[in-house]
């Protein structure tokens, strides 16, 4: 059961991971609350109550993305991100707009299927001891009693007892983990693309190597033998028991159900199909474009291998820098089914700061954690932070800005050498300073054009 979160309680989780833009976080707060405030109204108005989609305007690696992402994460929703400038107007080579449910509707497959899976596990692994102990010890062949002498029938009891002694006693080894390594020869089953996914290729090219692949394995066997170590085979095994045990019709109902209703789909750079002002040929692909892309906001029926699926309530959160062109050049009709606009701002001094020390996932707790594992204690003092934030606002500034991404480039940049002579054999602490920082970035962002480079 996902837990029912107030507007306020998104806005708190998401402030663990994205510092600042607190109108975006608002909005999309409100937008997931609606849908919860929906679930609660009558069938009748249910239908009638559609998402409000929103646009996020503002330069990347401000969080656009991330907010998206974690808002997905945090209920549970199928989510996908798509780049709007990778698909094509029907009738070009690319990618067909409808691909973006049939994606969406193979990420709540995926994650229901898991939610089974997990359920099964436990009944699965207990299936999977039996299936070894029949590799290990294979069961005795019994004739049949009425074609048996009296001693031949007492030999068969005796040879039944010694066999479930000896299965006993590999039972209790395989549970103290004496018999990983020993090798077992298991069956194992080729695995077919289906046929609908081999014909939705985007190429001939996918075609033909998916009909290769398929015509390979159904002129071989269709079982093969292969010699594995237990612990390689165990993990084989609990995978088809525990597929067995998933019944899919019911994971692609519940899945159906959850992207119908809580789906989210990122479509970034939306920048990049809006018109420039001036009519030229790539206007006119790009005005294609959103054509394409209108139905599947605006609610229509897609098929896909699991069913058709309706977007009628599937929530889309575009986002774009739009530097070049305007939120107006969209066409109209794309315009107004994103109704929510929130202008993501750019990332100041203060906000760098924030950025490497507060969220959960911040940098420097990854490189502490990552130099953990070679015994090395990293430190960032405060001087050393404010300077790392000064140098990424100054870079950012004065070169292309790249938002919080700038932070990526600078932080590898100074931790090279420790990055690179670790493991030290021994263990190390090191702190980084403001000193440290200067030493290695100062001369760097000074020189305009080294700093376009490597910076």
């Amino acid at each position: 059961m996902v837990k029912e979160f107030t507007p306020k309680e998104i806005v708190e989780q998401l402030d663990k991971y994205i510092i600042g833009q607190d109108n975006a976080k608002k909005a999309v707060a409100v937008a997931l609350r609606n849908r919860i405030r929906r679930q609660k109204l009558s069938e009748d108005m249910r239908e009638e109550v559609t998402p409000k989609n929103i646009l996020m305007i503002g330069p990347t690696g401000v969080g656009k993305t991330e907010i998206a992402r974690r808002l997905a994460k945090l209920v549970k929703a199928p989510f996908i991100k798509v780049e709007a400038s990778k698909f094509t107007e029907v009738g070009y080579v690319g990618r067909d707009v409808e691909s973006i449910v049939k994606d969406l509707m193979q990420s709540g497959v995926n994650m229901v299927r898991d939610d089974h899976m997990a359920m099964v596990r436990a009944k699965a692994e207990s299936l999977v001891e039996d299936r070894i102990l029949d590799l290990l010890v294979p069961p005795v062949r019994q004739q049949k009693k009425t074609m048996l002498t009296e001693e031949e029938i007492e030999q068969q009891k005796q040879e039944g007892e010694r066999f479930k002694e000896t299965r006993e006693k590999f039972r209790q080894q395989l549970r103290r983990g004496e018999m990983e390594e020993k090798f077992v020869e298991i069956s194992v089953r080729p695995k077919q693309p289906p046929m609908f996914e081999i014909m939705s290729g985007q190429s001939m090219e996918d075609i033909g190597m998916g009909l290769q692949d398929m015509m390979d394995n159904l002129s071989g066997a269709k079982m093969k033998k292969k010699k594995m170590a237990v612990r390689e085979a165990r993990a084989m095994i609990l995978e088809e028991e525990t597929a067995k045990l998933v019944d899919m019709d019911k994971v692609t109902k519940e899945a159906l159900d959850l992207v119908q209703g809580n789906g989210i789909v990122f479509i970034d750079e939306l920048d990049k199909i809006a018109g420039s002002g001036k009519v030229s040929g790539a206007d006119v692909s790009r005005e294609g474009v959103q054509r394409d892309i209108l139905p599947i906001v605006e609610g229509t029926t897609v098929m896909t291998k699991y069913g058709t699926v309706k977007t009628d309530h599937v929530l889309f959160i575009a986002a774009g820098a739009f530097h070049v062109s305007k939120p107006s050049d969209l066409i109209p009709e794309l315009q107004g089914r994103f109704p929510i606009r929130v202008e993501l701002n750019s990332l100041t001094q203060n906000d760098f700061e924030r950025i490497l020390k507060e969220p959960q996932n911040s940098l420097i707790k990854q490189y502490t954690a990552l130099l953990e594992t070679d015994d090395v204690a990293i430190g960032f003092d405060s001087g050393a932070i404010s300077a790392l934030a000064a140098l990424a606002f100054e870079v950012n500034e004065t070169t292309e800005n790249i938002g919080a991404r700038r932070l990526h480039t600078i932080l590898e940049k100074v931790l090279e050498d420790v990055l690179f002579e670790a493991p030290y054999g021994k263990k190390e602490k090191r702190v980084v300073t403001k000193e440290w920082v200067d030493a290695k970035l100062k001369d760097m962002v000074k020189d305009r054009d080294l700093s376009k480079y490597i910076l």
